[in-house]
This record gives structure tokens, sequence and C-alpha cells, in this order.
């Protein structure tokens, strides 16, 4: 008895092993060749998915001209397996998805994924100019995801931190700190997902271009503790309009810290507890803060209800503006760099036109960096790889 349950327990294991293999590599027992996708062979790139039962298979890309509608049939081939060749885009990371008998399913074969929101969607990185700083660096930094009570939202809240490579290794040396901040629909990782911070970072302060710097990724959400997928309950977005009436007789001061809460809680609370909790560089000159569409809202809040407080203040394709009087003001503070950035496309260009007109005529030296295209993460990783290097200069 003891002989049949040892050689069934070894015959499961071996199936089981087997299966687990199969499912793995989806060789089914070595019977089929691996499906590989997305391949890029030279000027081309290859995507493949096996459906056995399937009627009508369709590509999806962000690269398309619509990327919201636009699809590519698929041809069935061997043992069911679906694919279409098309030319290689420019160098850039896109997202794609399969739209099997009219529902969107990811490709299985490709472990390059980001979240947006709600939404997981496959990466294509095509390598090059553009995109050589997107990809792992050989010293790479460390992300965390610290908590932080805020007092003035009421709750306990969640953070992403990036420590440049050789932070730990250095226990007495200090960094200045960048606050990169998100847009709507996005959380504290979606810099990271997304935006490729880390690889960004490590990149460029492996290559001596950026100074070592310590990266604060925030929730710019004040009704979340943290990003969605922790599954931690939210409360209900304040209505904006009956907020203005709330608190349209206070004081000017008042009003603007009651109708702008997580961008106080972000320089009282969130700068001290990094300064305190982090080795961070406890000076304007060693703070910088830049953000994307709601994100570039809240930068330009912070930087007008704390002029004194960051040095270096970088809008990207910003949903805000700022007044002649607080232009000044950031002047006389003595801002070092104003980097304003927006996509000629995007459909909050004019605001970015008018805001680069306000702190012209102001004389506030700034630059004011037009991009090809829209609202777009093409263009975000684009600004960060391009005003990392300007920060903290001495």
């Amino acid at each position: 008895m003891k002989r049949i349950i040892t050689i069934f327990t070894i015959c499961l294991a071996a199936f089981a092993s087997a299966n687990a293999q199969e499912l793995a590599n989806f060789n089914f027992g070595g019977r089929m060749a691996p499906v590989v996708s997305p391949e890029i062979q030279g000027d081309s790139v290859t995507f493949r998915f096996r459906a056995d039962y399937a009627t009508v298979v369709k590509l999806s890309g962000s690269w398309m001209p619509n990327p919201y509608g636009d699809t590519i049939d698929m041809t069935r081939g061997a043992n069911n397996v679906w694919s279409v060749k098309i030319a290689l885009p420019a160098p850039e990371i896109y997202t794609y998805n399969f739209v099997v008998d009219g529902v969107s399913v990811n490709d299985p074969q490709n472990i390059l994924v980001q979240r947006d929101g709600t939404r997981f969607l496959n990466m294509l990185i095509v390598p090059g100019e553009r995109t050589e700083n997107y990809t792992e660096a050989q010293h790479r930094g460390t992300v965390s995801h610290p908590w932080y009570d805020s007092k003035v939202l009421g709750i306990n809240r969640r953070l992403t931190v990036y420590t440049p490579y050789g932070y730990e290794a250095n226990p007495k040396k200090k960094y200045p700190v960048l606050y990169l901040l998100h847009g709507a629909g996005g959380d504290e990782e979606a810099w990271i997902s997304m935006g490729r911070t880390a690889q960004i970072l490590d990149n460029l302060i492996e290559k001596g271009l950026a100074e070592p710097m310590i990266v604060v990724m925030p929730n710019g959400n004040a009704n979340q503790q943290a990003a969605v997928t922790l599954n931690i309950p939210t409360t209900p977005q304040p209505d904006w309009r009956k907020m203005q009436e709330q608190y349209a007789n206070l004081p000017e001061a008042e009003r603007n810290r009651a109708m702008n809460s997580y961008v106080v809680s972000l320089c009282e609370e969130i700068v001290p507890f990094i300064e305190k909790n982090f080795r961070a560089i406890a000076k304007p000159e060693a703070r910088a803060i830049a953000g994307l569409s709601m994100g570039g809202g809240h930068t330009i809040t912070a930087s007008n209800l704390y002029p004194q407080l960051f040095d270096y203040i970088c809008p990207l394709s910003a949903a805000g503006s700022a007044t002649p009087e607080q232009v000044a003001t950031l002047k006389k503070a003595g801002v070092k760099l104003y980097f304003l950035a927006c996509g000629n496309t995007d459909f909050l260009f004019e605001g970015s036109k008018t805001l680069d007109k306000t702190l012209t005529e102001q004389g506030l030296d700034h630059i004011f960096y037009v991009s090809e295209g829209g609202h777009v993460w093409a263009n975000w990783r684009l600004y960060l790889n391009t005003f990392a290097p300007m920060l903290f200069k001495k």
C-alpha cells in the first residue's frame, strides 16, 4: 500500500510540475513552439496571440493615428496563433492590447506592463535615443512606499519615494529632493509605472548628467489614502463649486488653504516628513517641485502659496495659472529654475502660453519647452528626462 501511495505521489508531483512548466511557457509539453510576442526584427515588429476558438482578432496600439479606436486585423496561422507584422514605430514606449471577438485582452507573452488607474496595459519599448534612459541602468536606486499621517486631510497616506543608488551605502550624505506630482486619474505609483521615473533618474545619475536626488511622489487625490490597487476605502471627492460657495466669505489666506488642502498637506506635512525621515537637505535650493496636468496645477498653486519653499518649479502640461503679483513674488524669492513645458497639440497649450506670457512680462527668467504632441505620457517622460539634469546645479 505504501508503495502505491509513494508512486501516486511521485506521479502527481511530476504531473503538477509538467503542467506548471506547460503554463509558464505555453509550450504544451513541447508539442508546440512557444509563442513570442512582441518580436522586434530590424525595422518591423510582430505581435502574436494564440486563440483556439476566436473568429476575429485585432491589434490596438497607442502608436496608431486614433489610439482609442484604430485596430489592425491579425491573421490566423498554424496552431491557431494569430499574428500581424507592422513597421516598427519611432523610439518611444507604447501600449497595446488585442481585441478578441470584440473583447480587449492583454498579451500573455509580454511581461512588460504599466498601470493606468485601474487598467493594466502591455508595453512595447522601441529602442533608440529617445528611450535610452527608459530601460534599466547598471546602478539602480530604491523605490519605497512610506506612510505618513495627515492632520490636514485627516487620514494616513502613502507615498512613493525613490532614493538614488548609493543612498544606503552613504549614511552621512544628504540629498536634494524633487517632489513629483501626477495628473488626474493617477496616484502615487503613476510616475513610477508610466513615467519610468526610477529608470530615468538611474540612467541620468549613472551618466553624470543629473545630481543624485531623492524623488517623492505623493498621492494627489485628497480623498485617497493610497492607490486603488490596495483596496482601501476612499471618501467622496468634494464638489469644487460647493467648496467655492462655502468658503467665499473667508479671508483670502484662509480661503486658499481651505480650497487647496492637498497642497497644504504637501507643503506643511509631506516636506517636513521627508526631511525628518530621509537624509534630505532642508533648504529651498535643495527642493524642486514638478507635476503634470492636475499635478502641474498643484505645482503652480504650491509655488504661489509657498513662494519661499522651492527654488525649482516645473509645471508640465499644467492645469493652472499665476497672477502677475504671484510671479513677481516668485521672482523676488529668487527662483533658480522655472521650467514650463507643454505639447503643441495639448488641450492645455493655450493656458501654458498665457503663463509663459505672464512670466515674460514680469521678467522672471524661465524656460518654455514646447514639444510635439498632446496630453500624453510620451511628453511627460521627455520633460522629466529634460529638466532633471537642470536641477540642483550650483
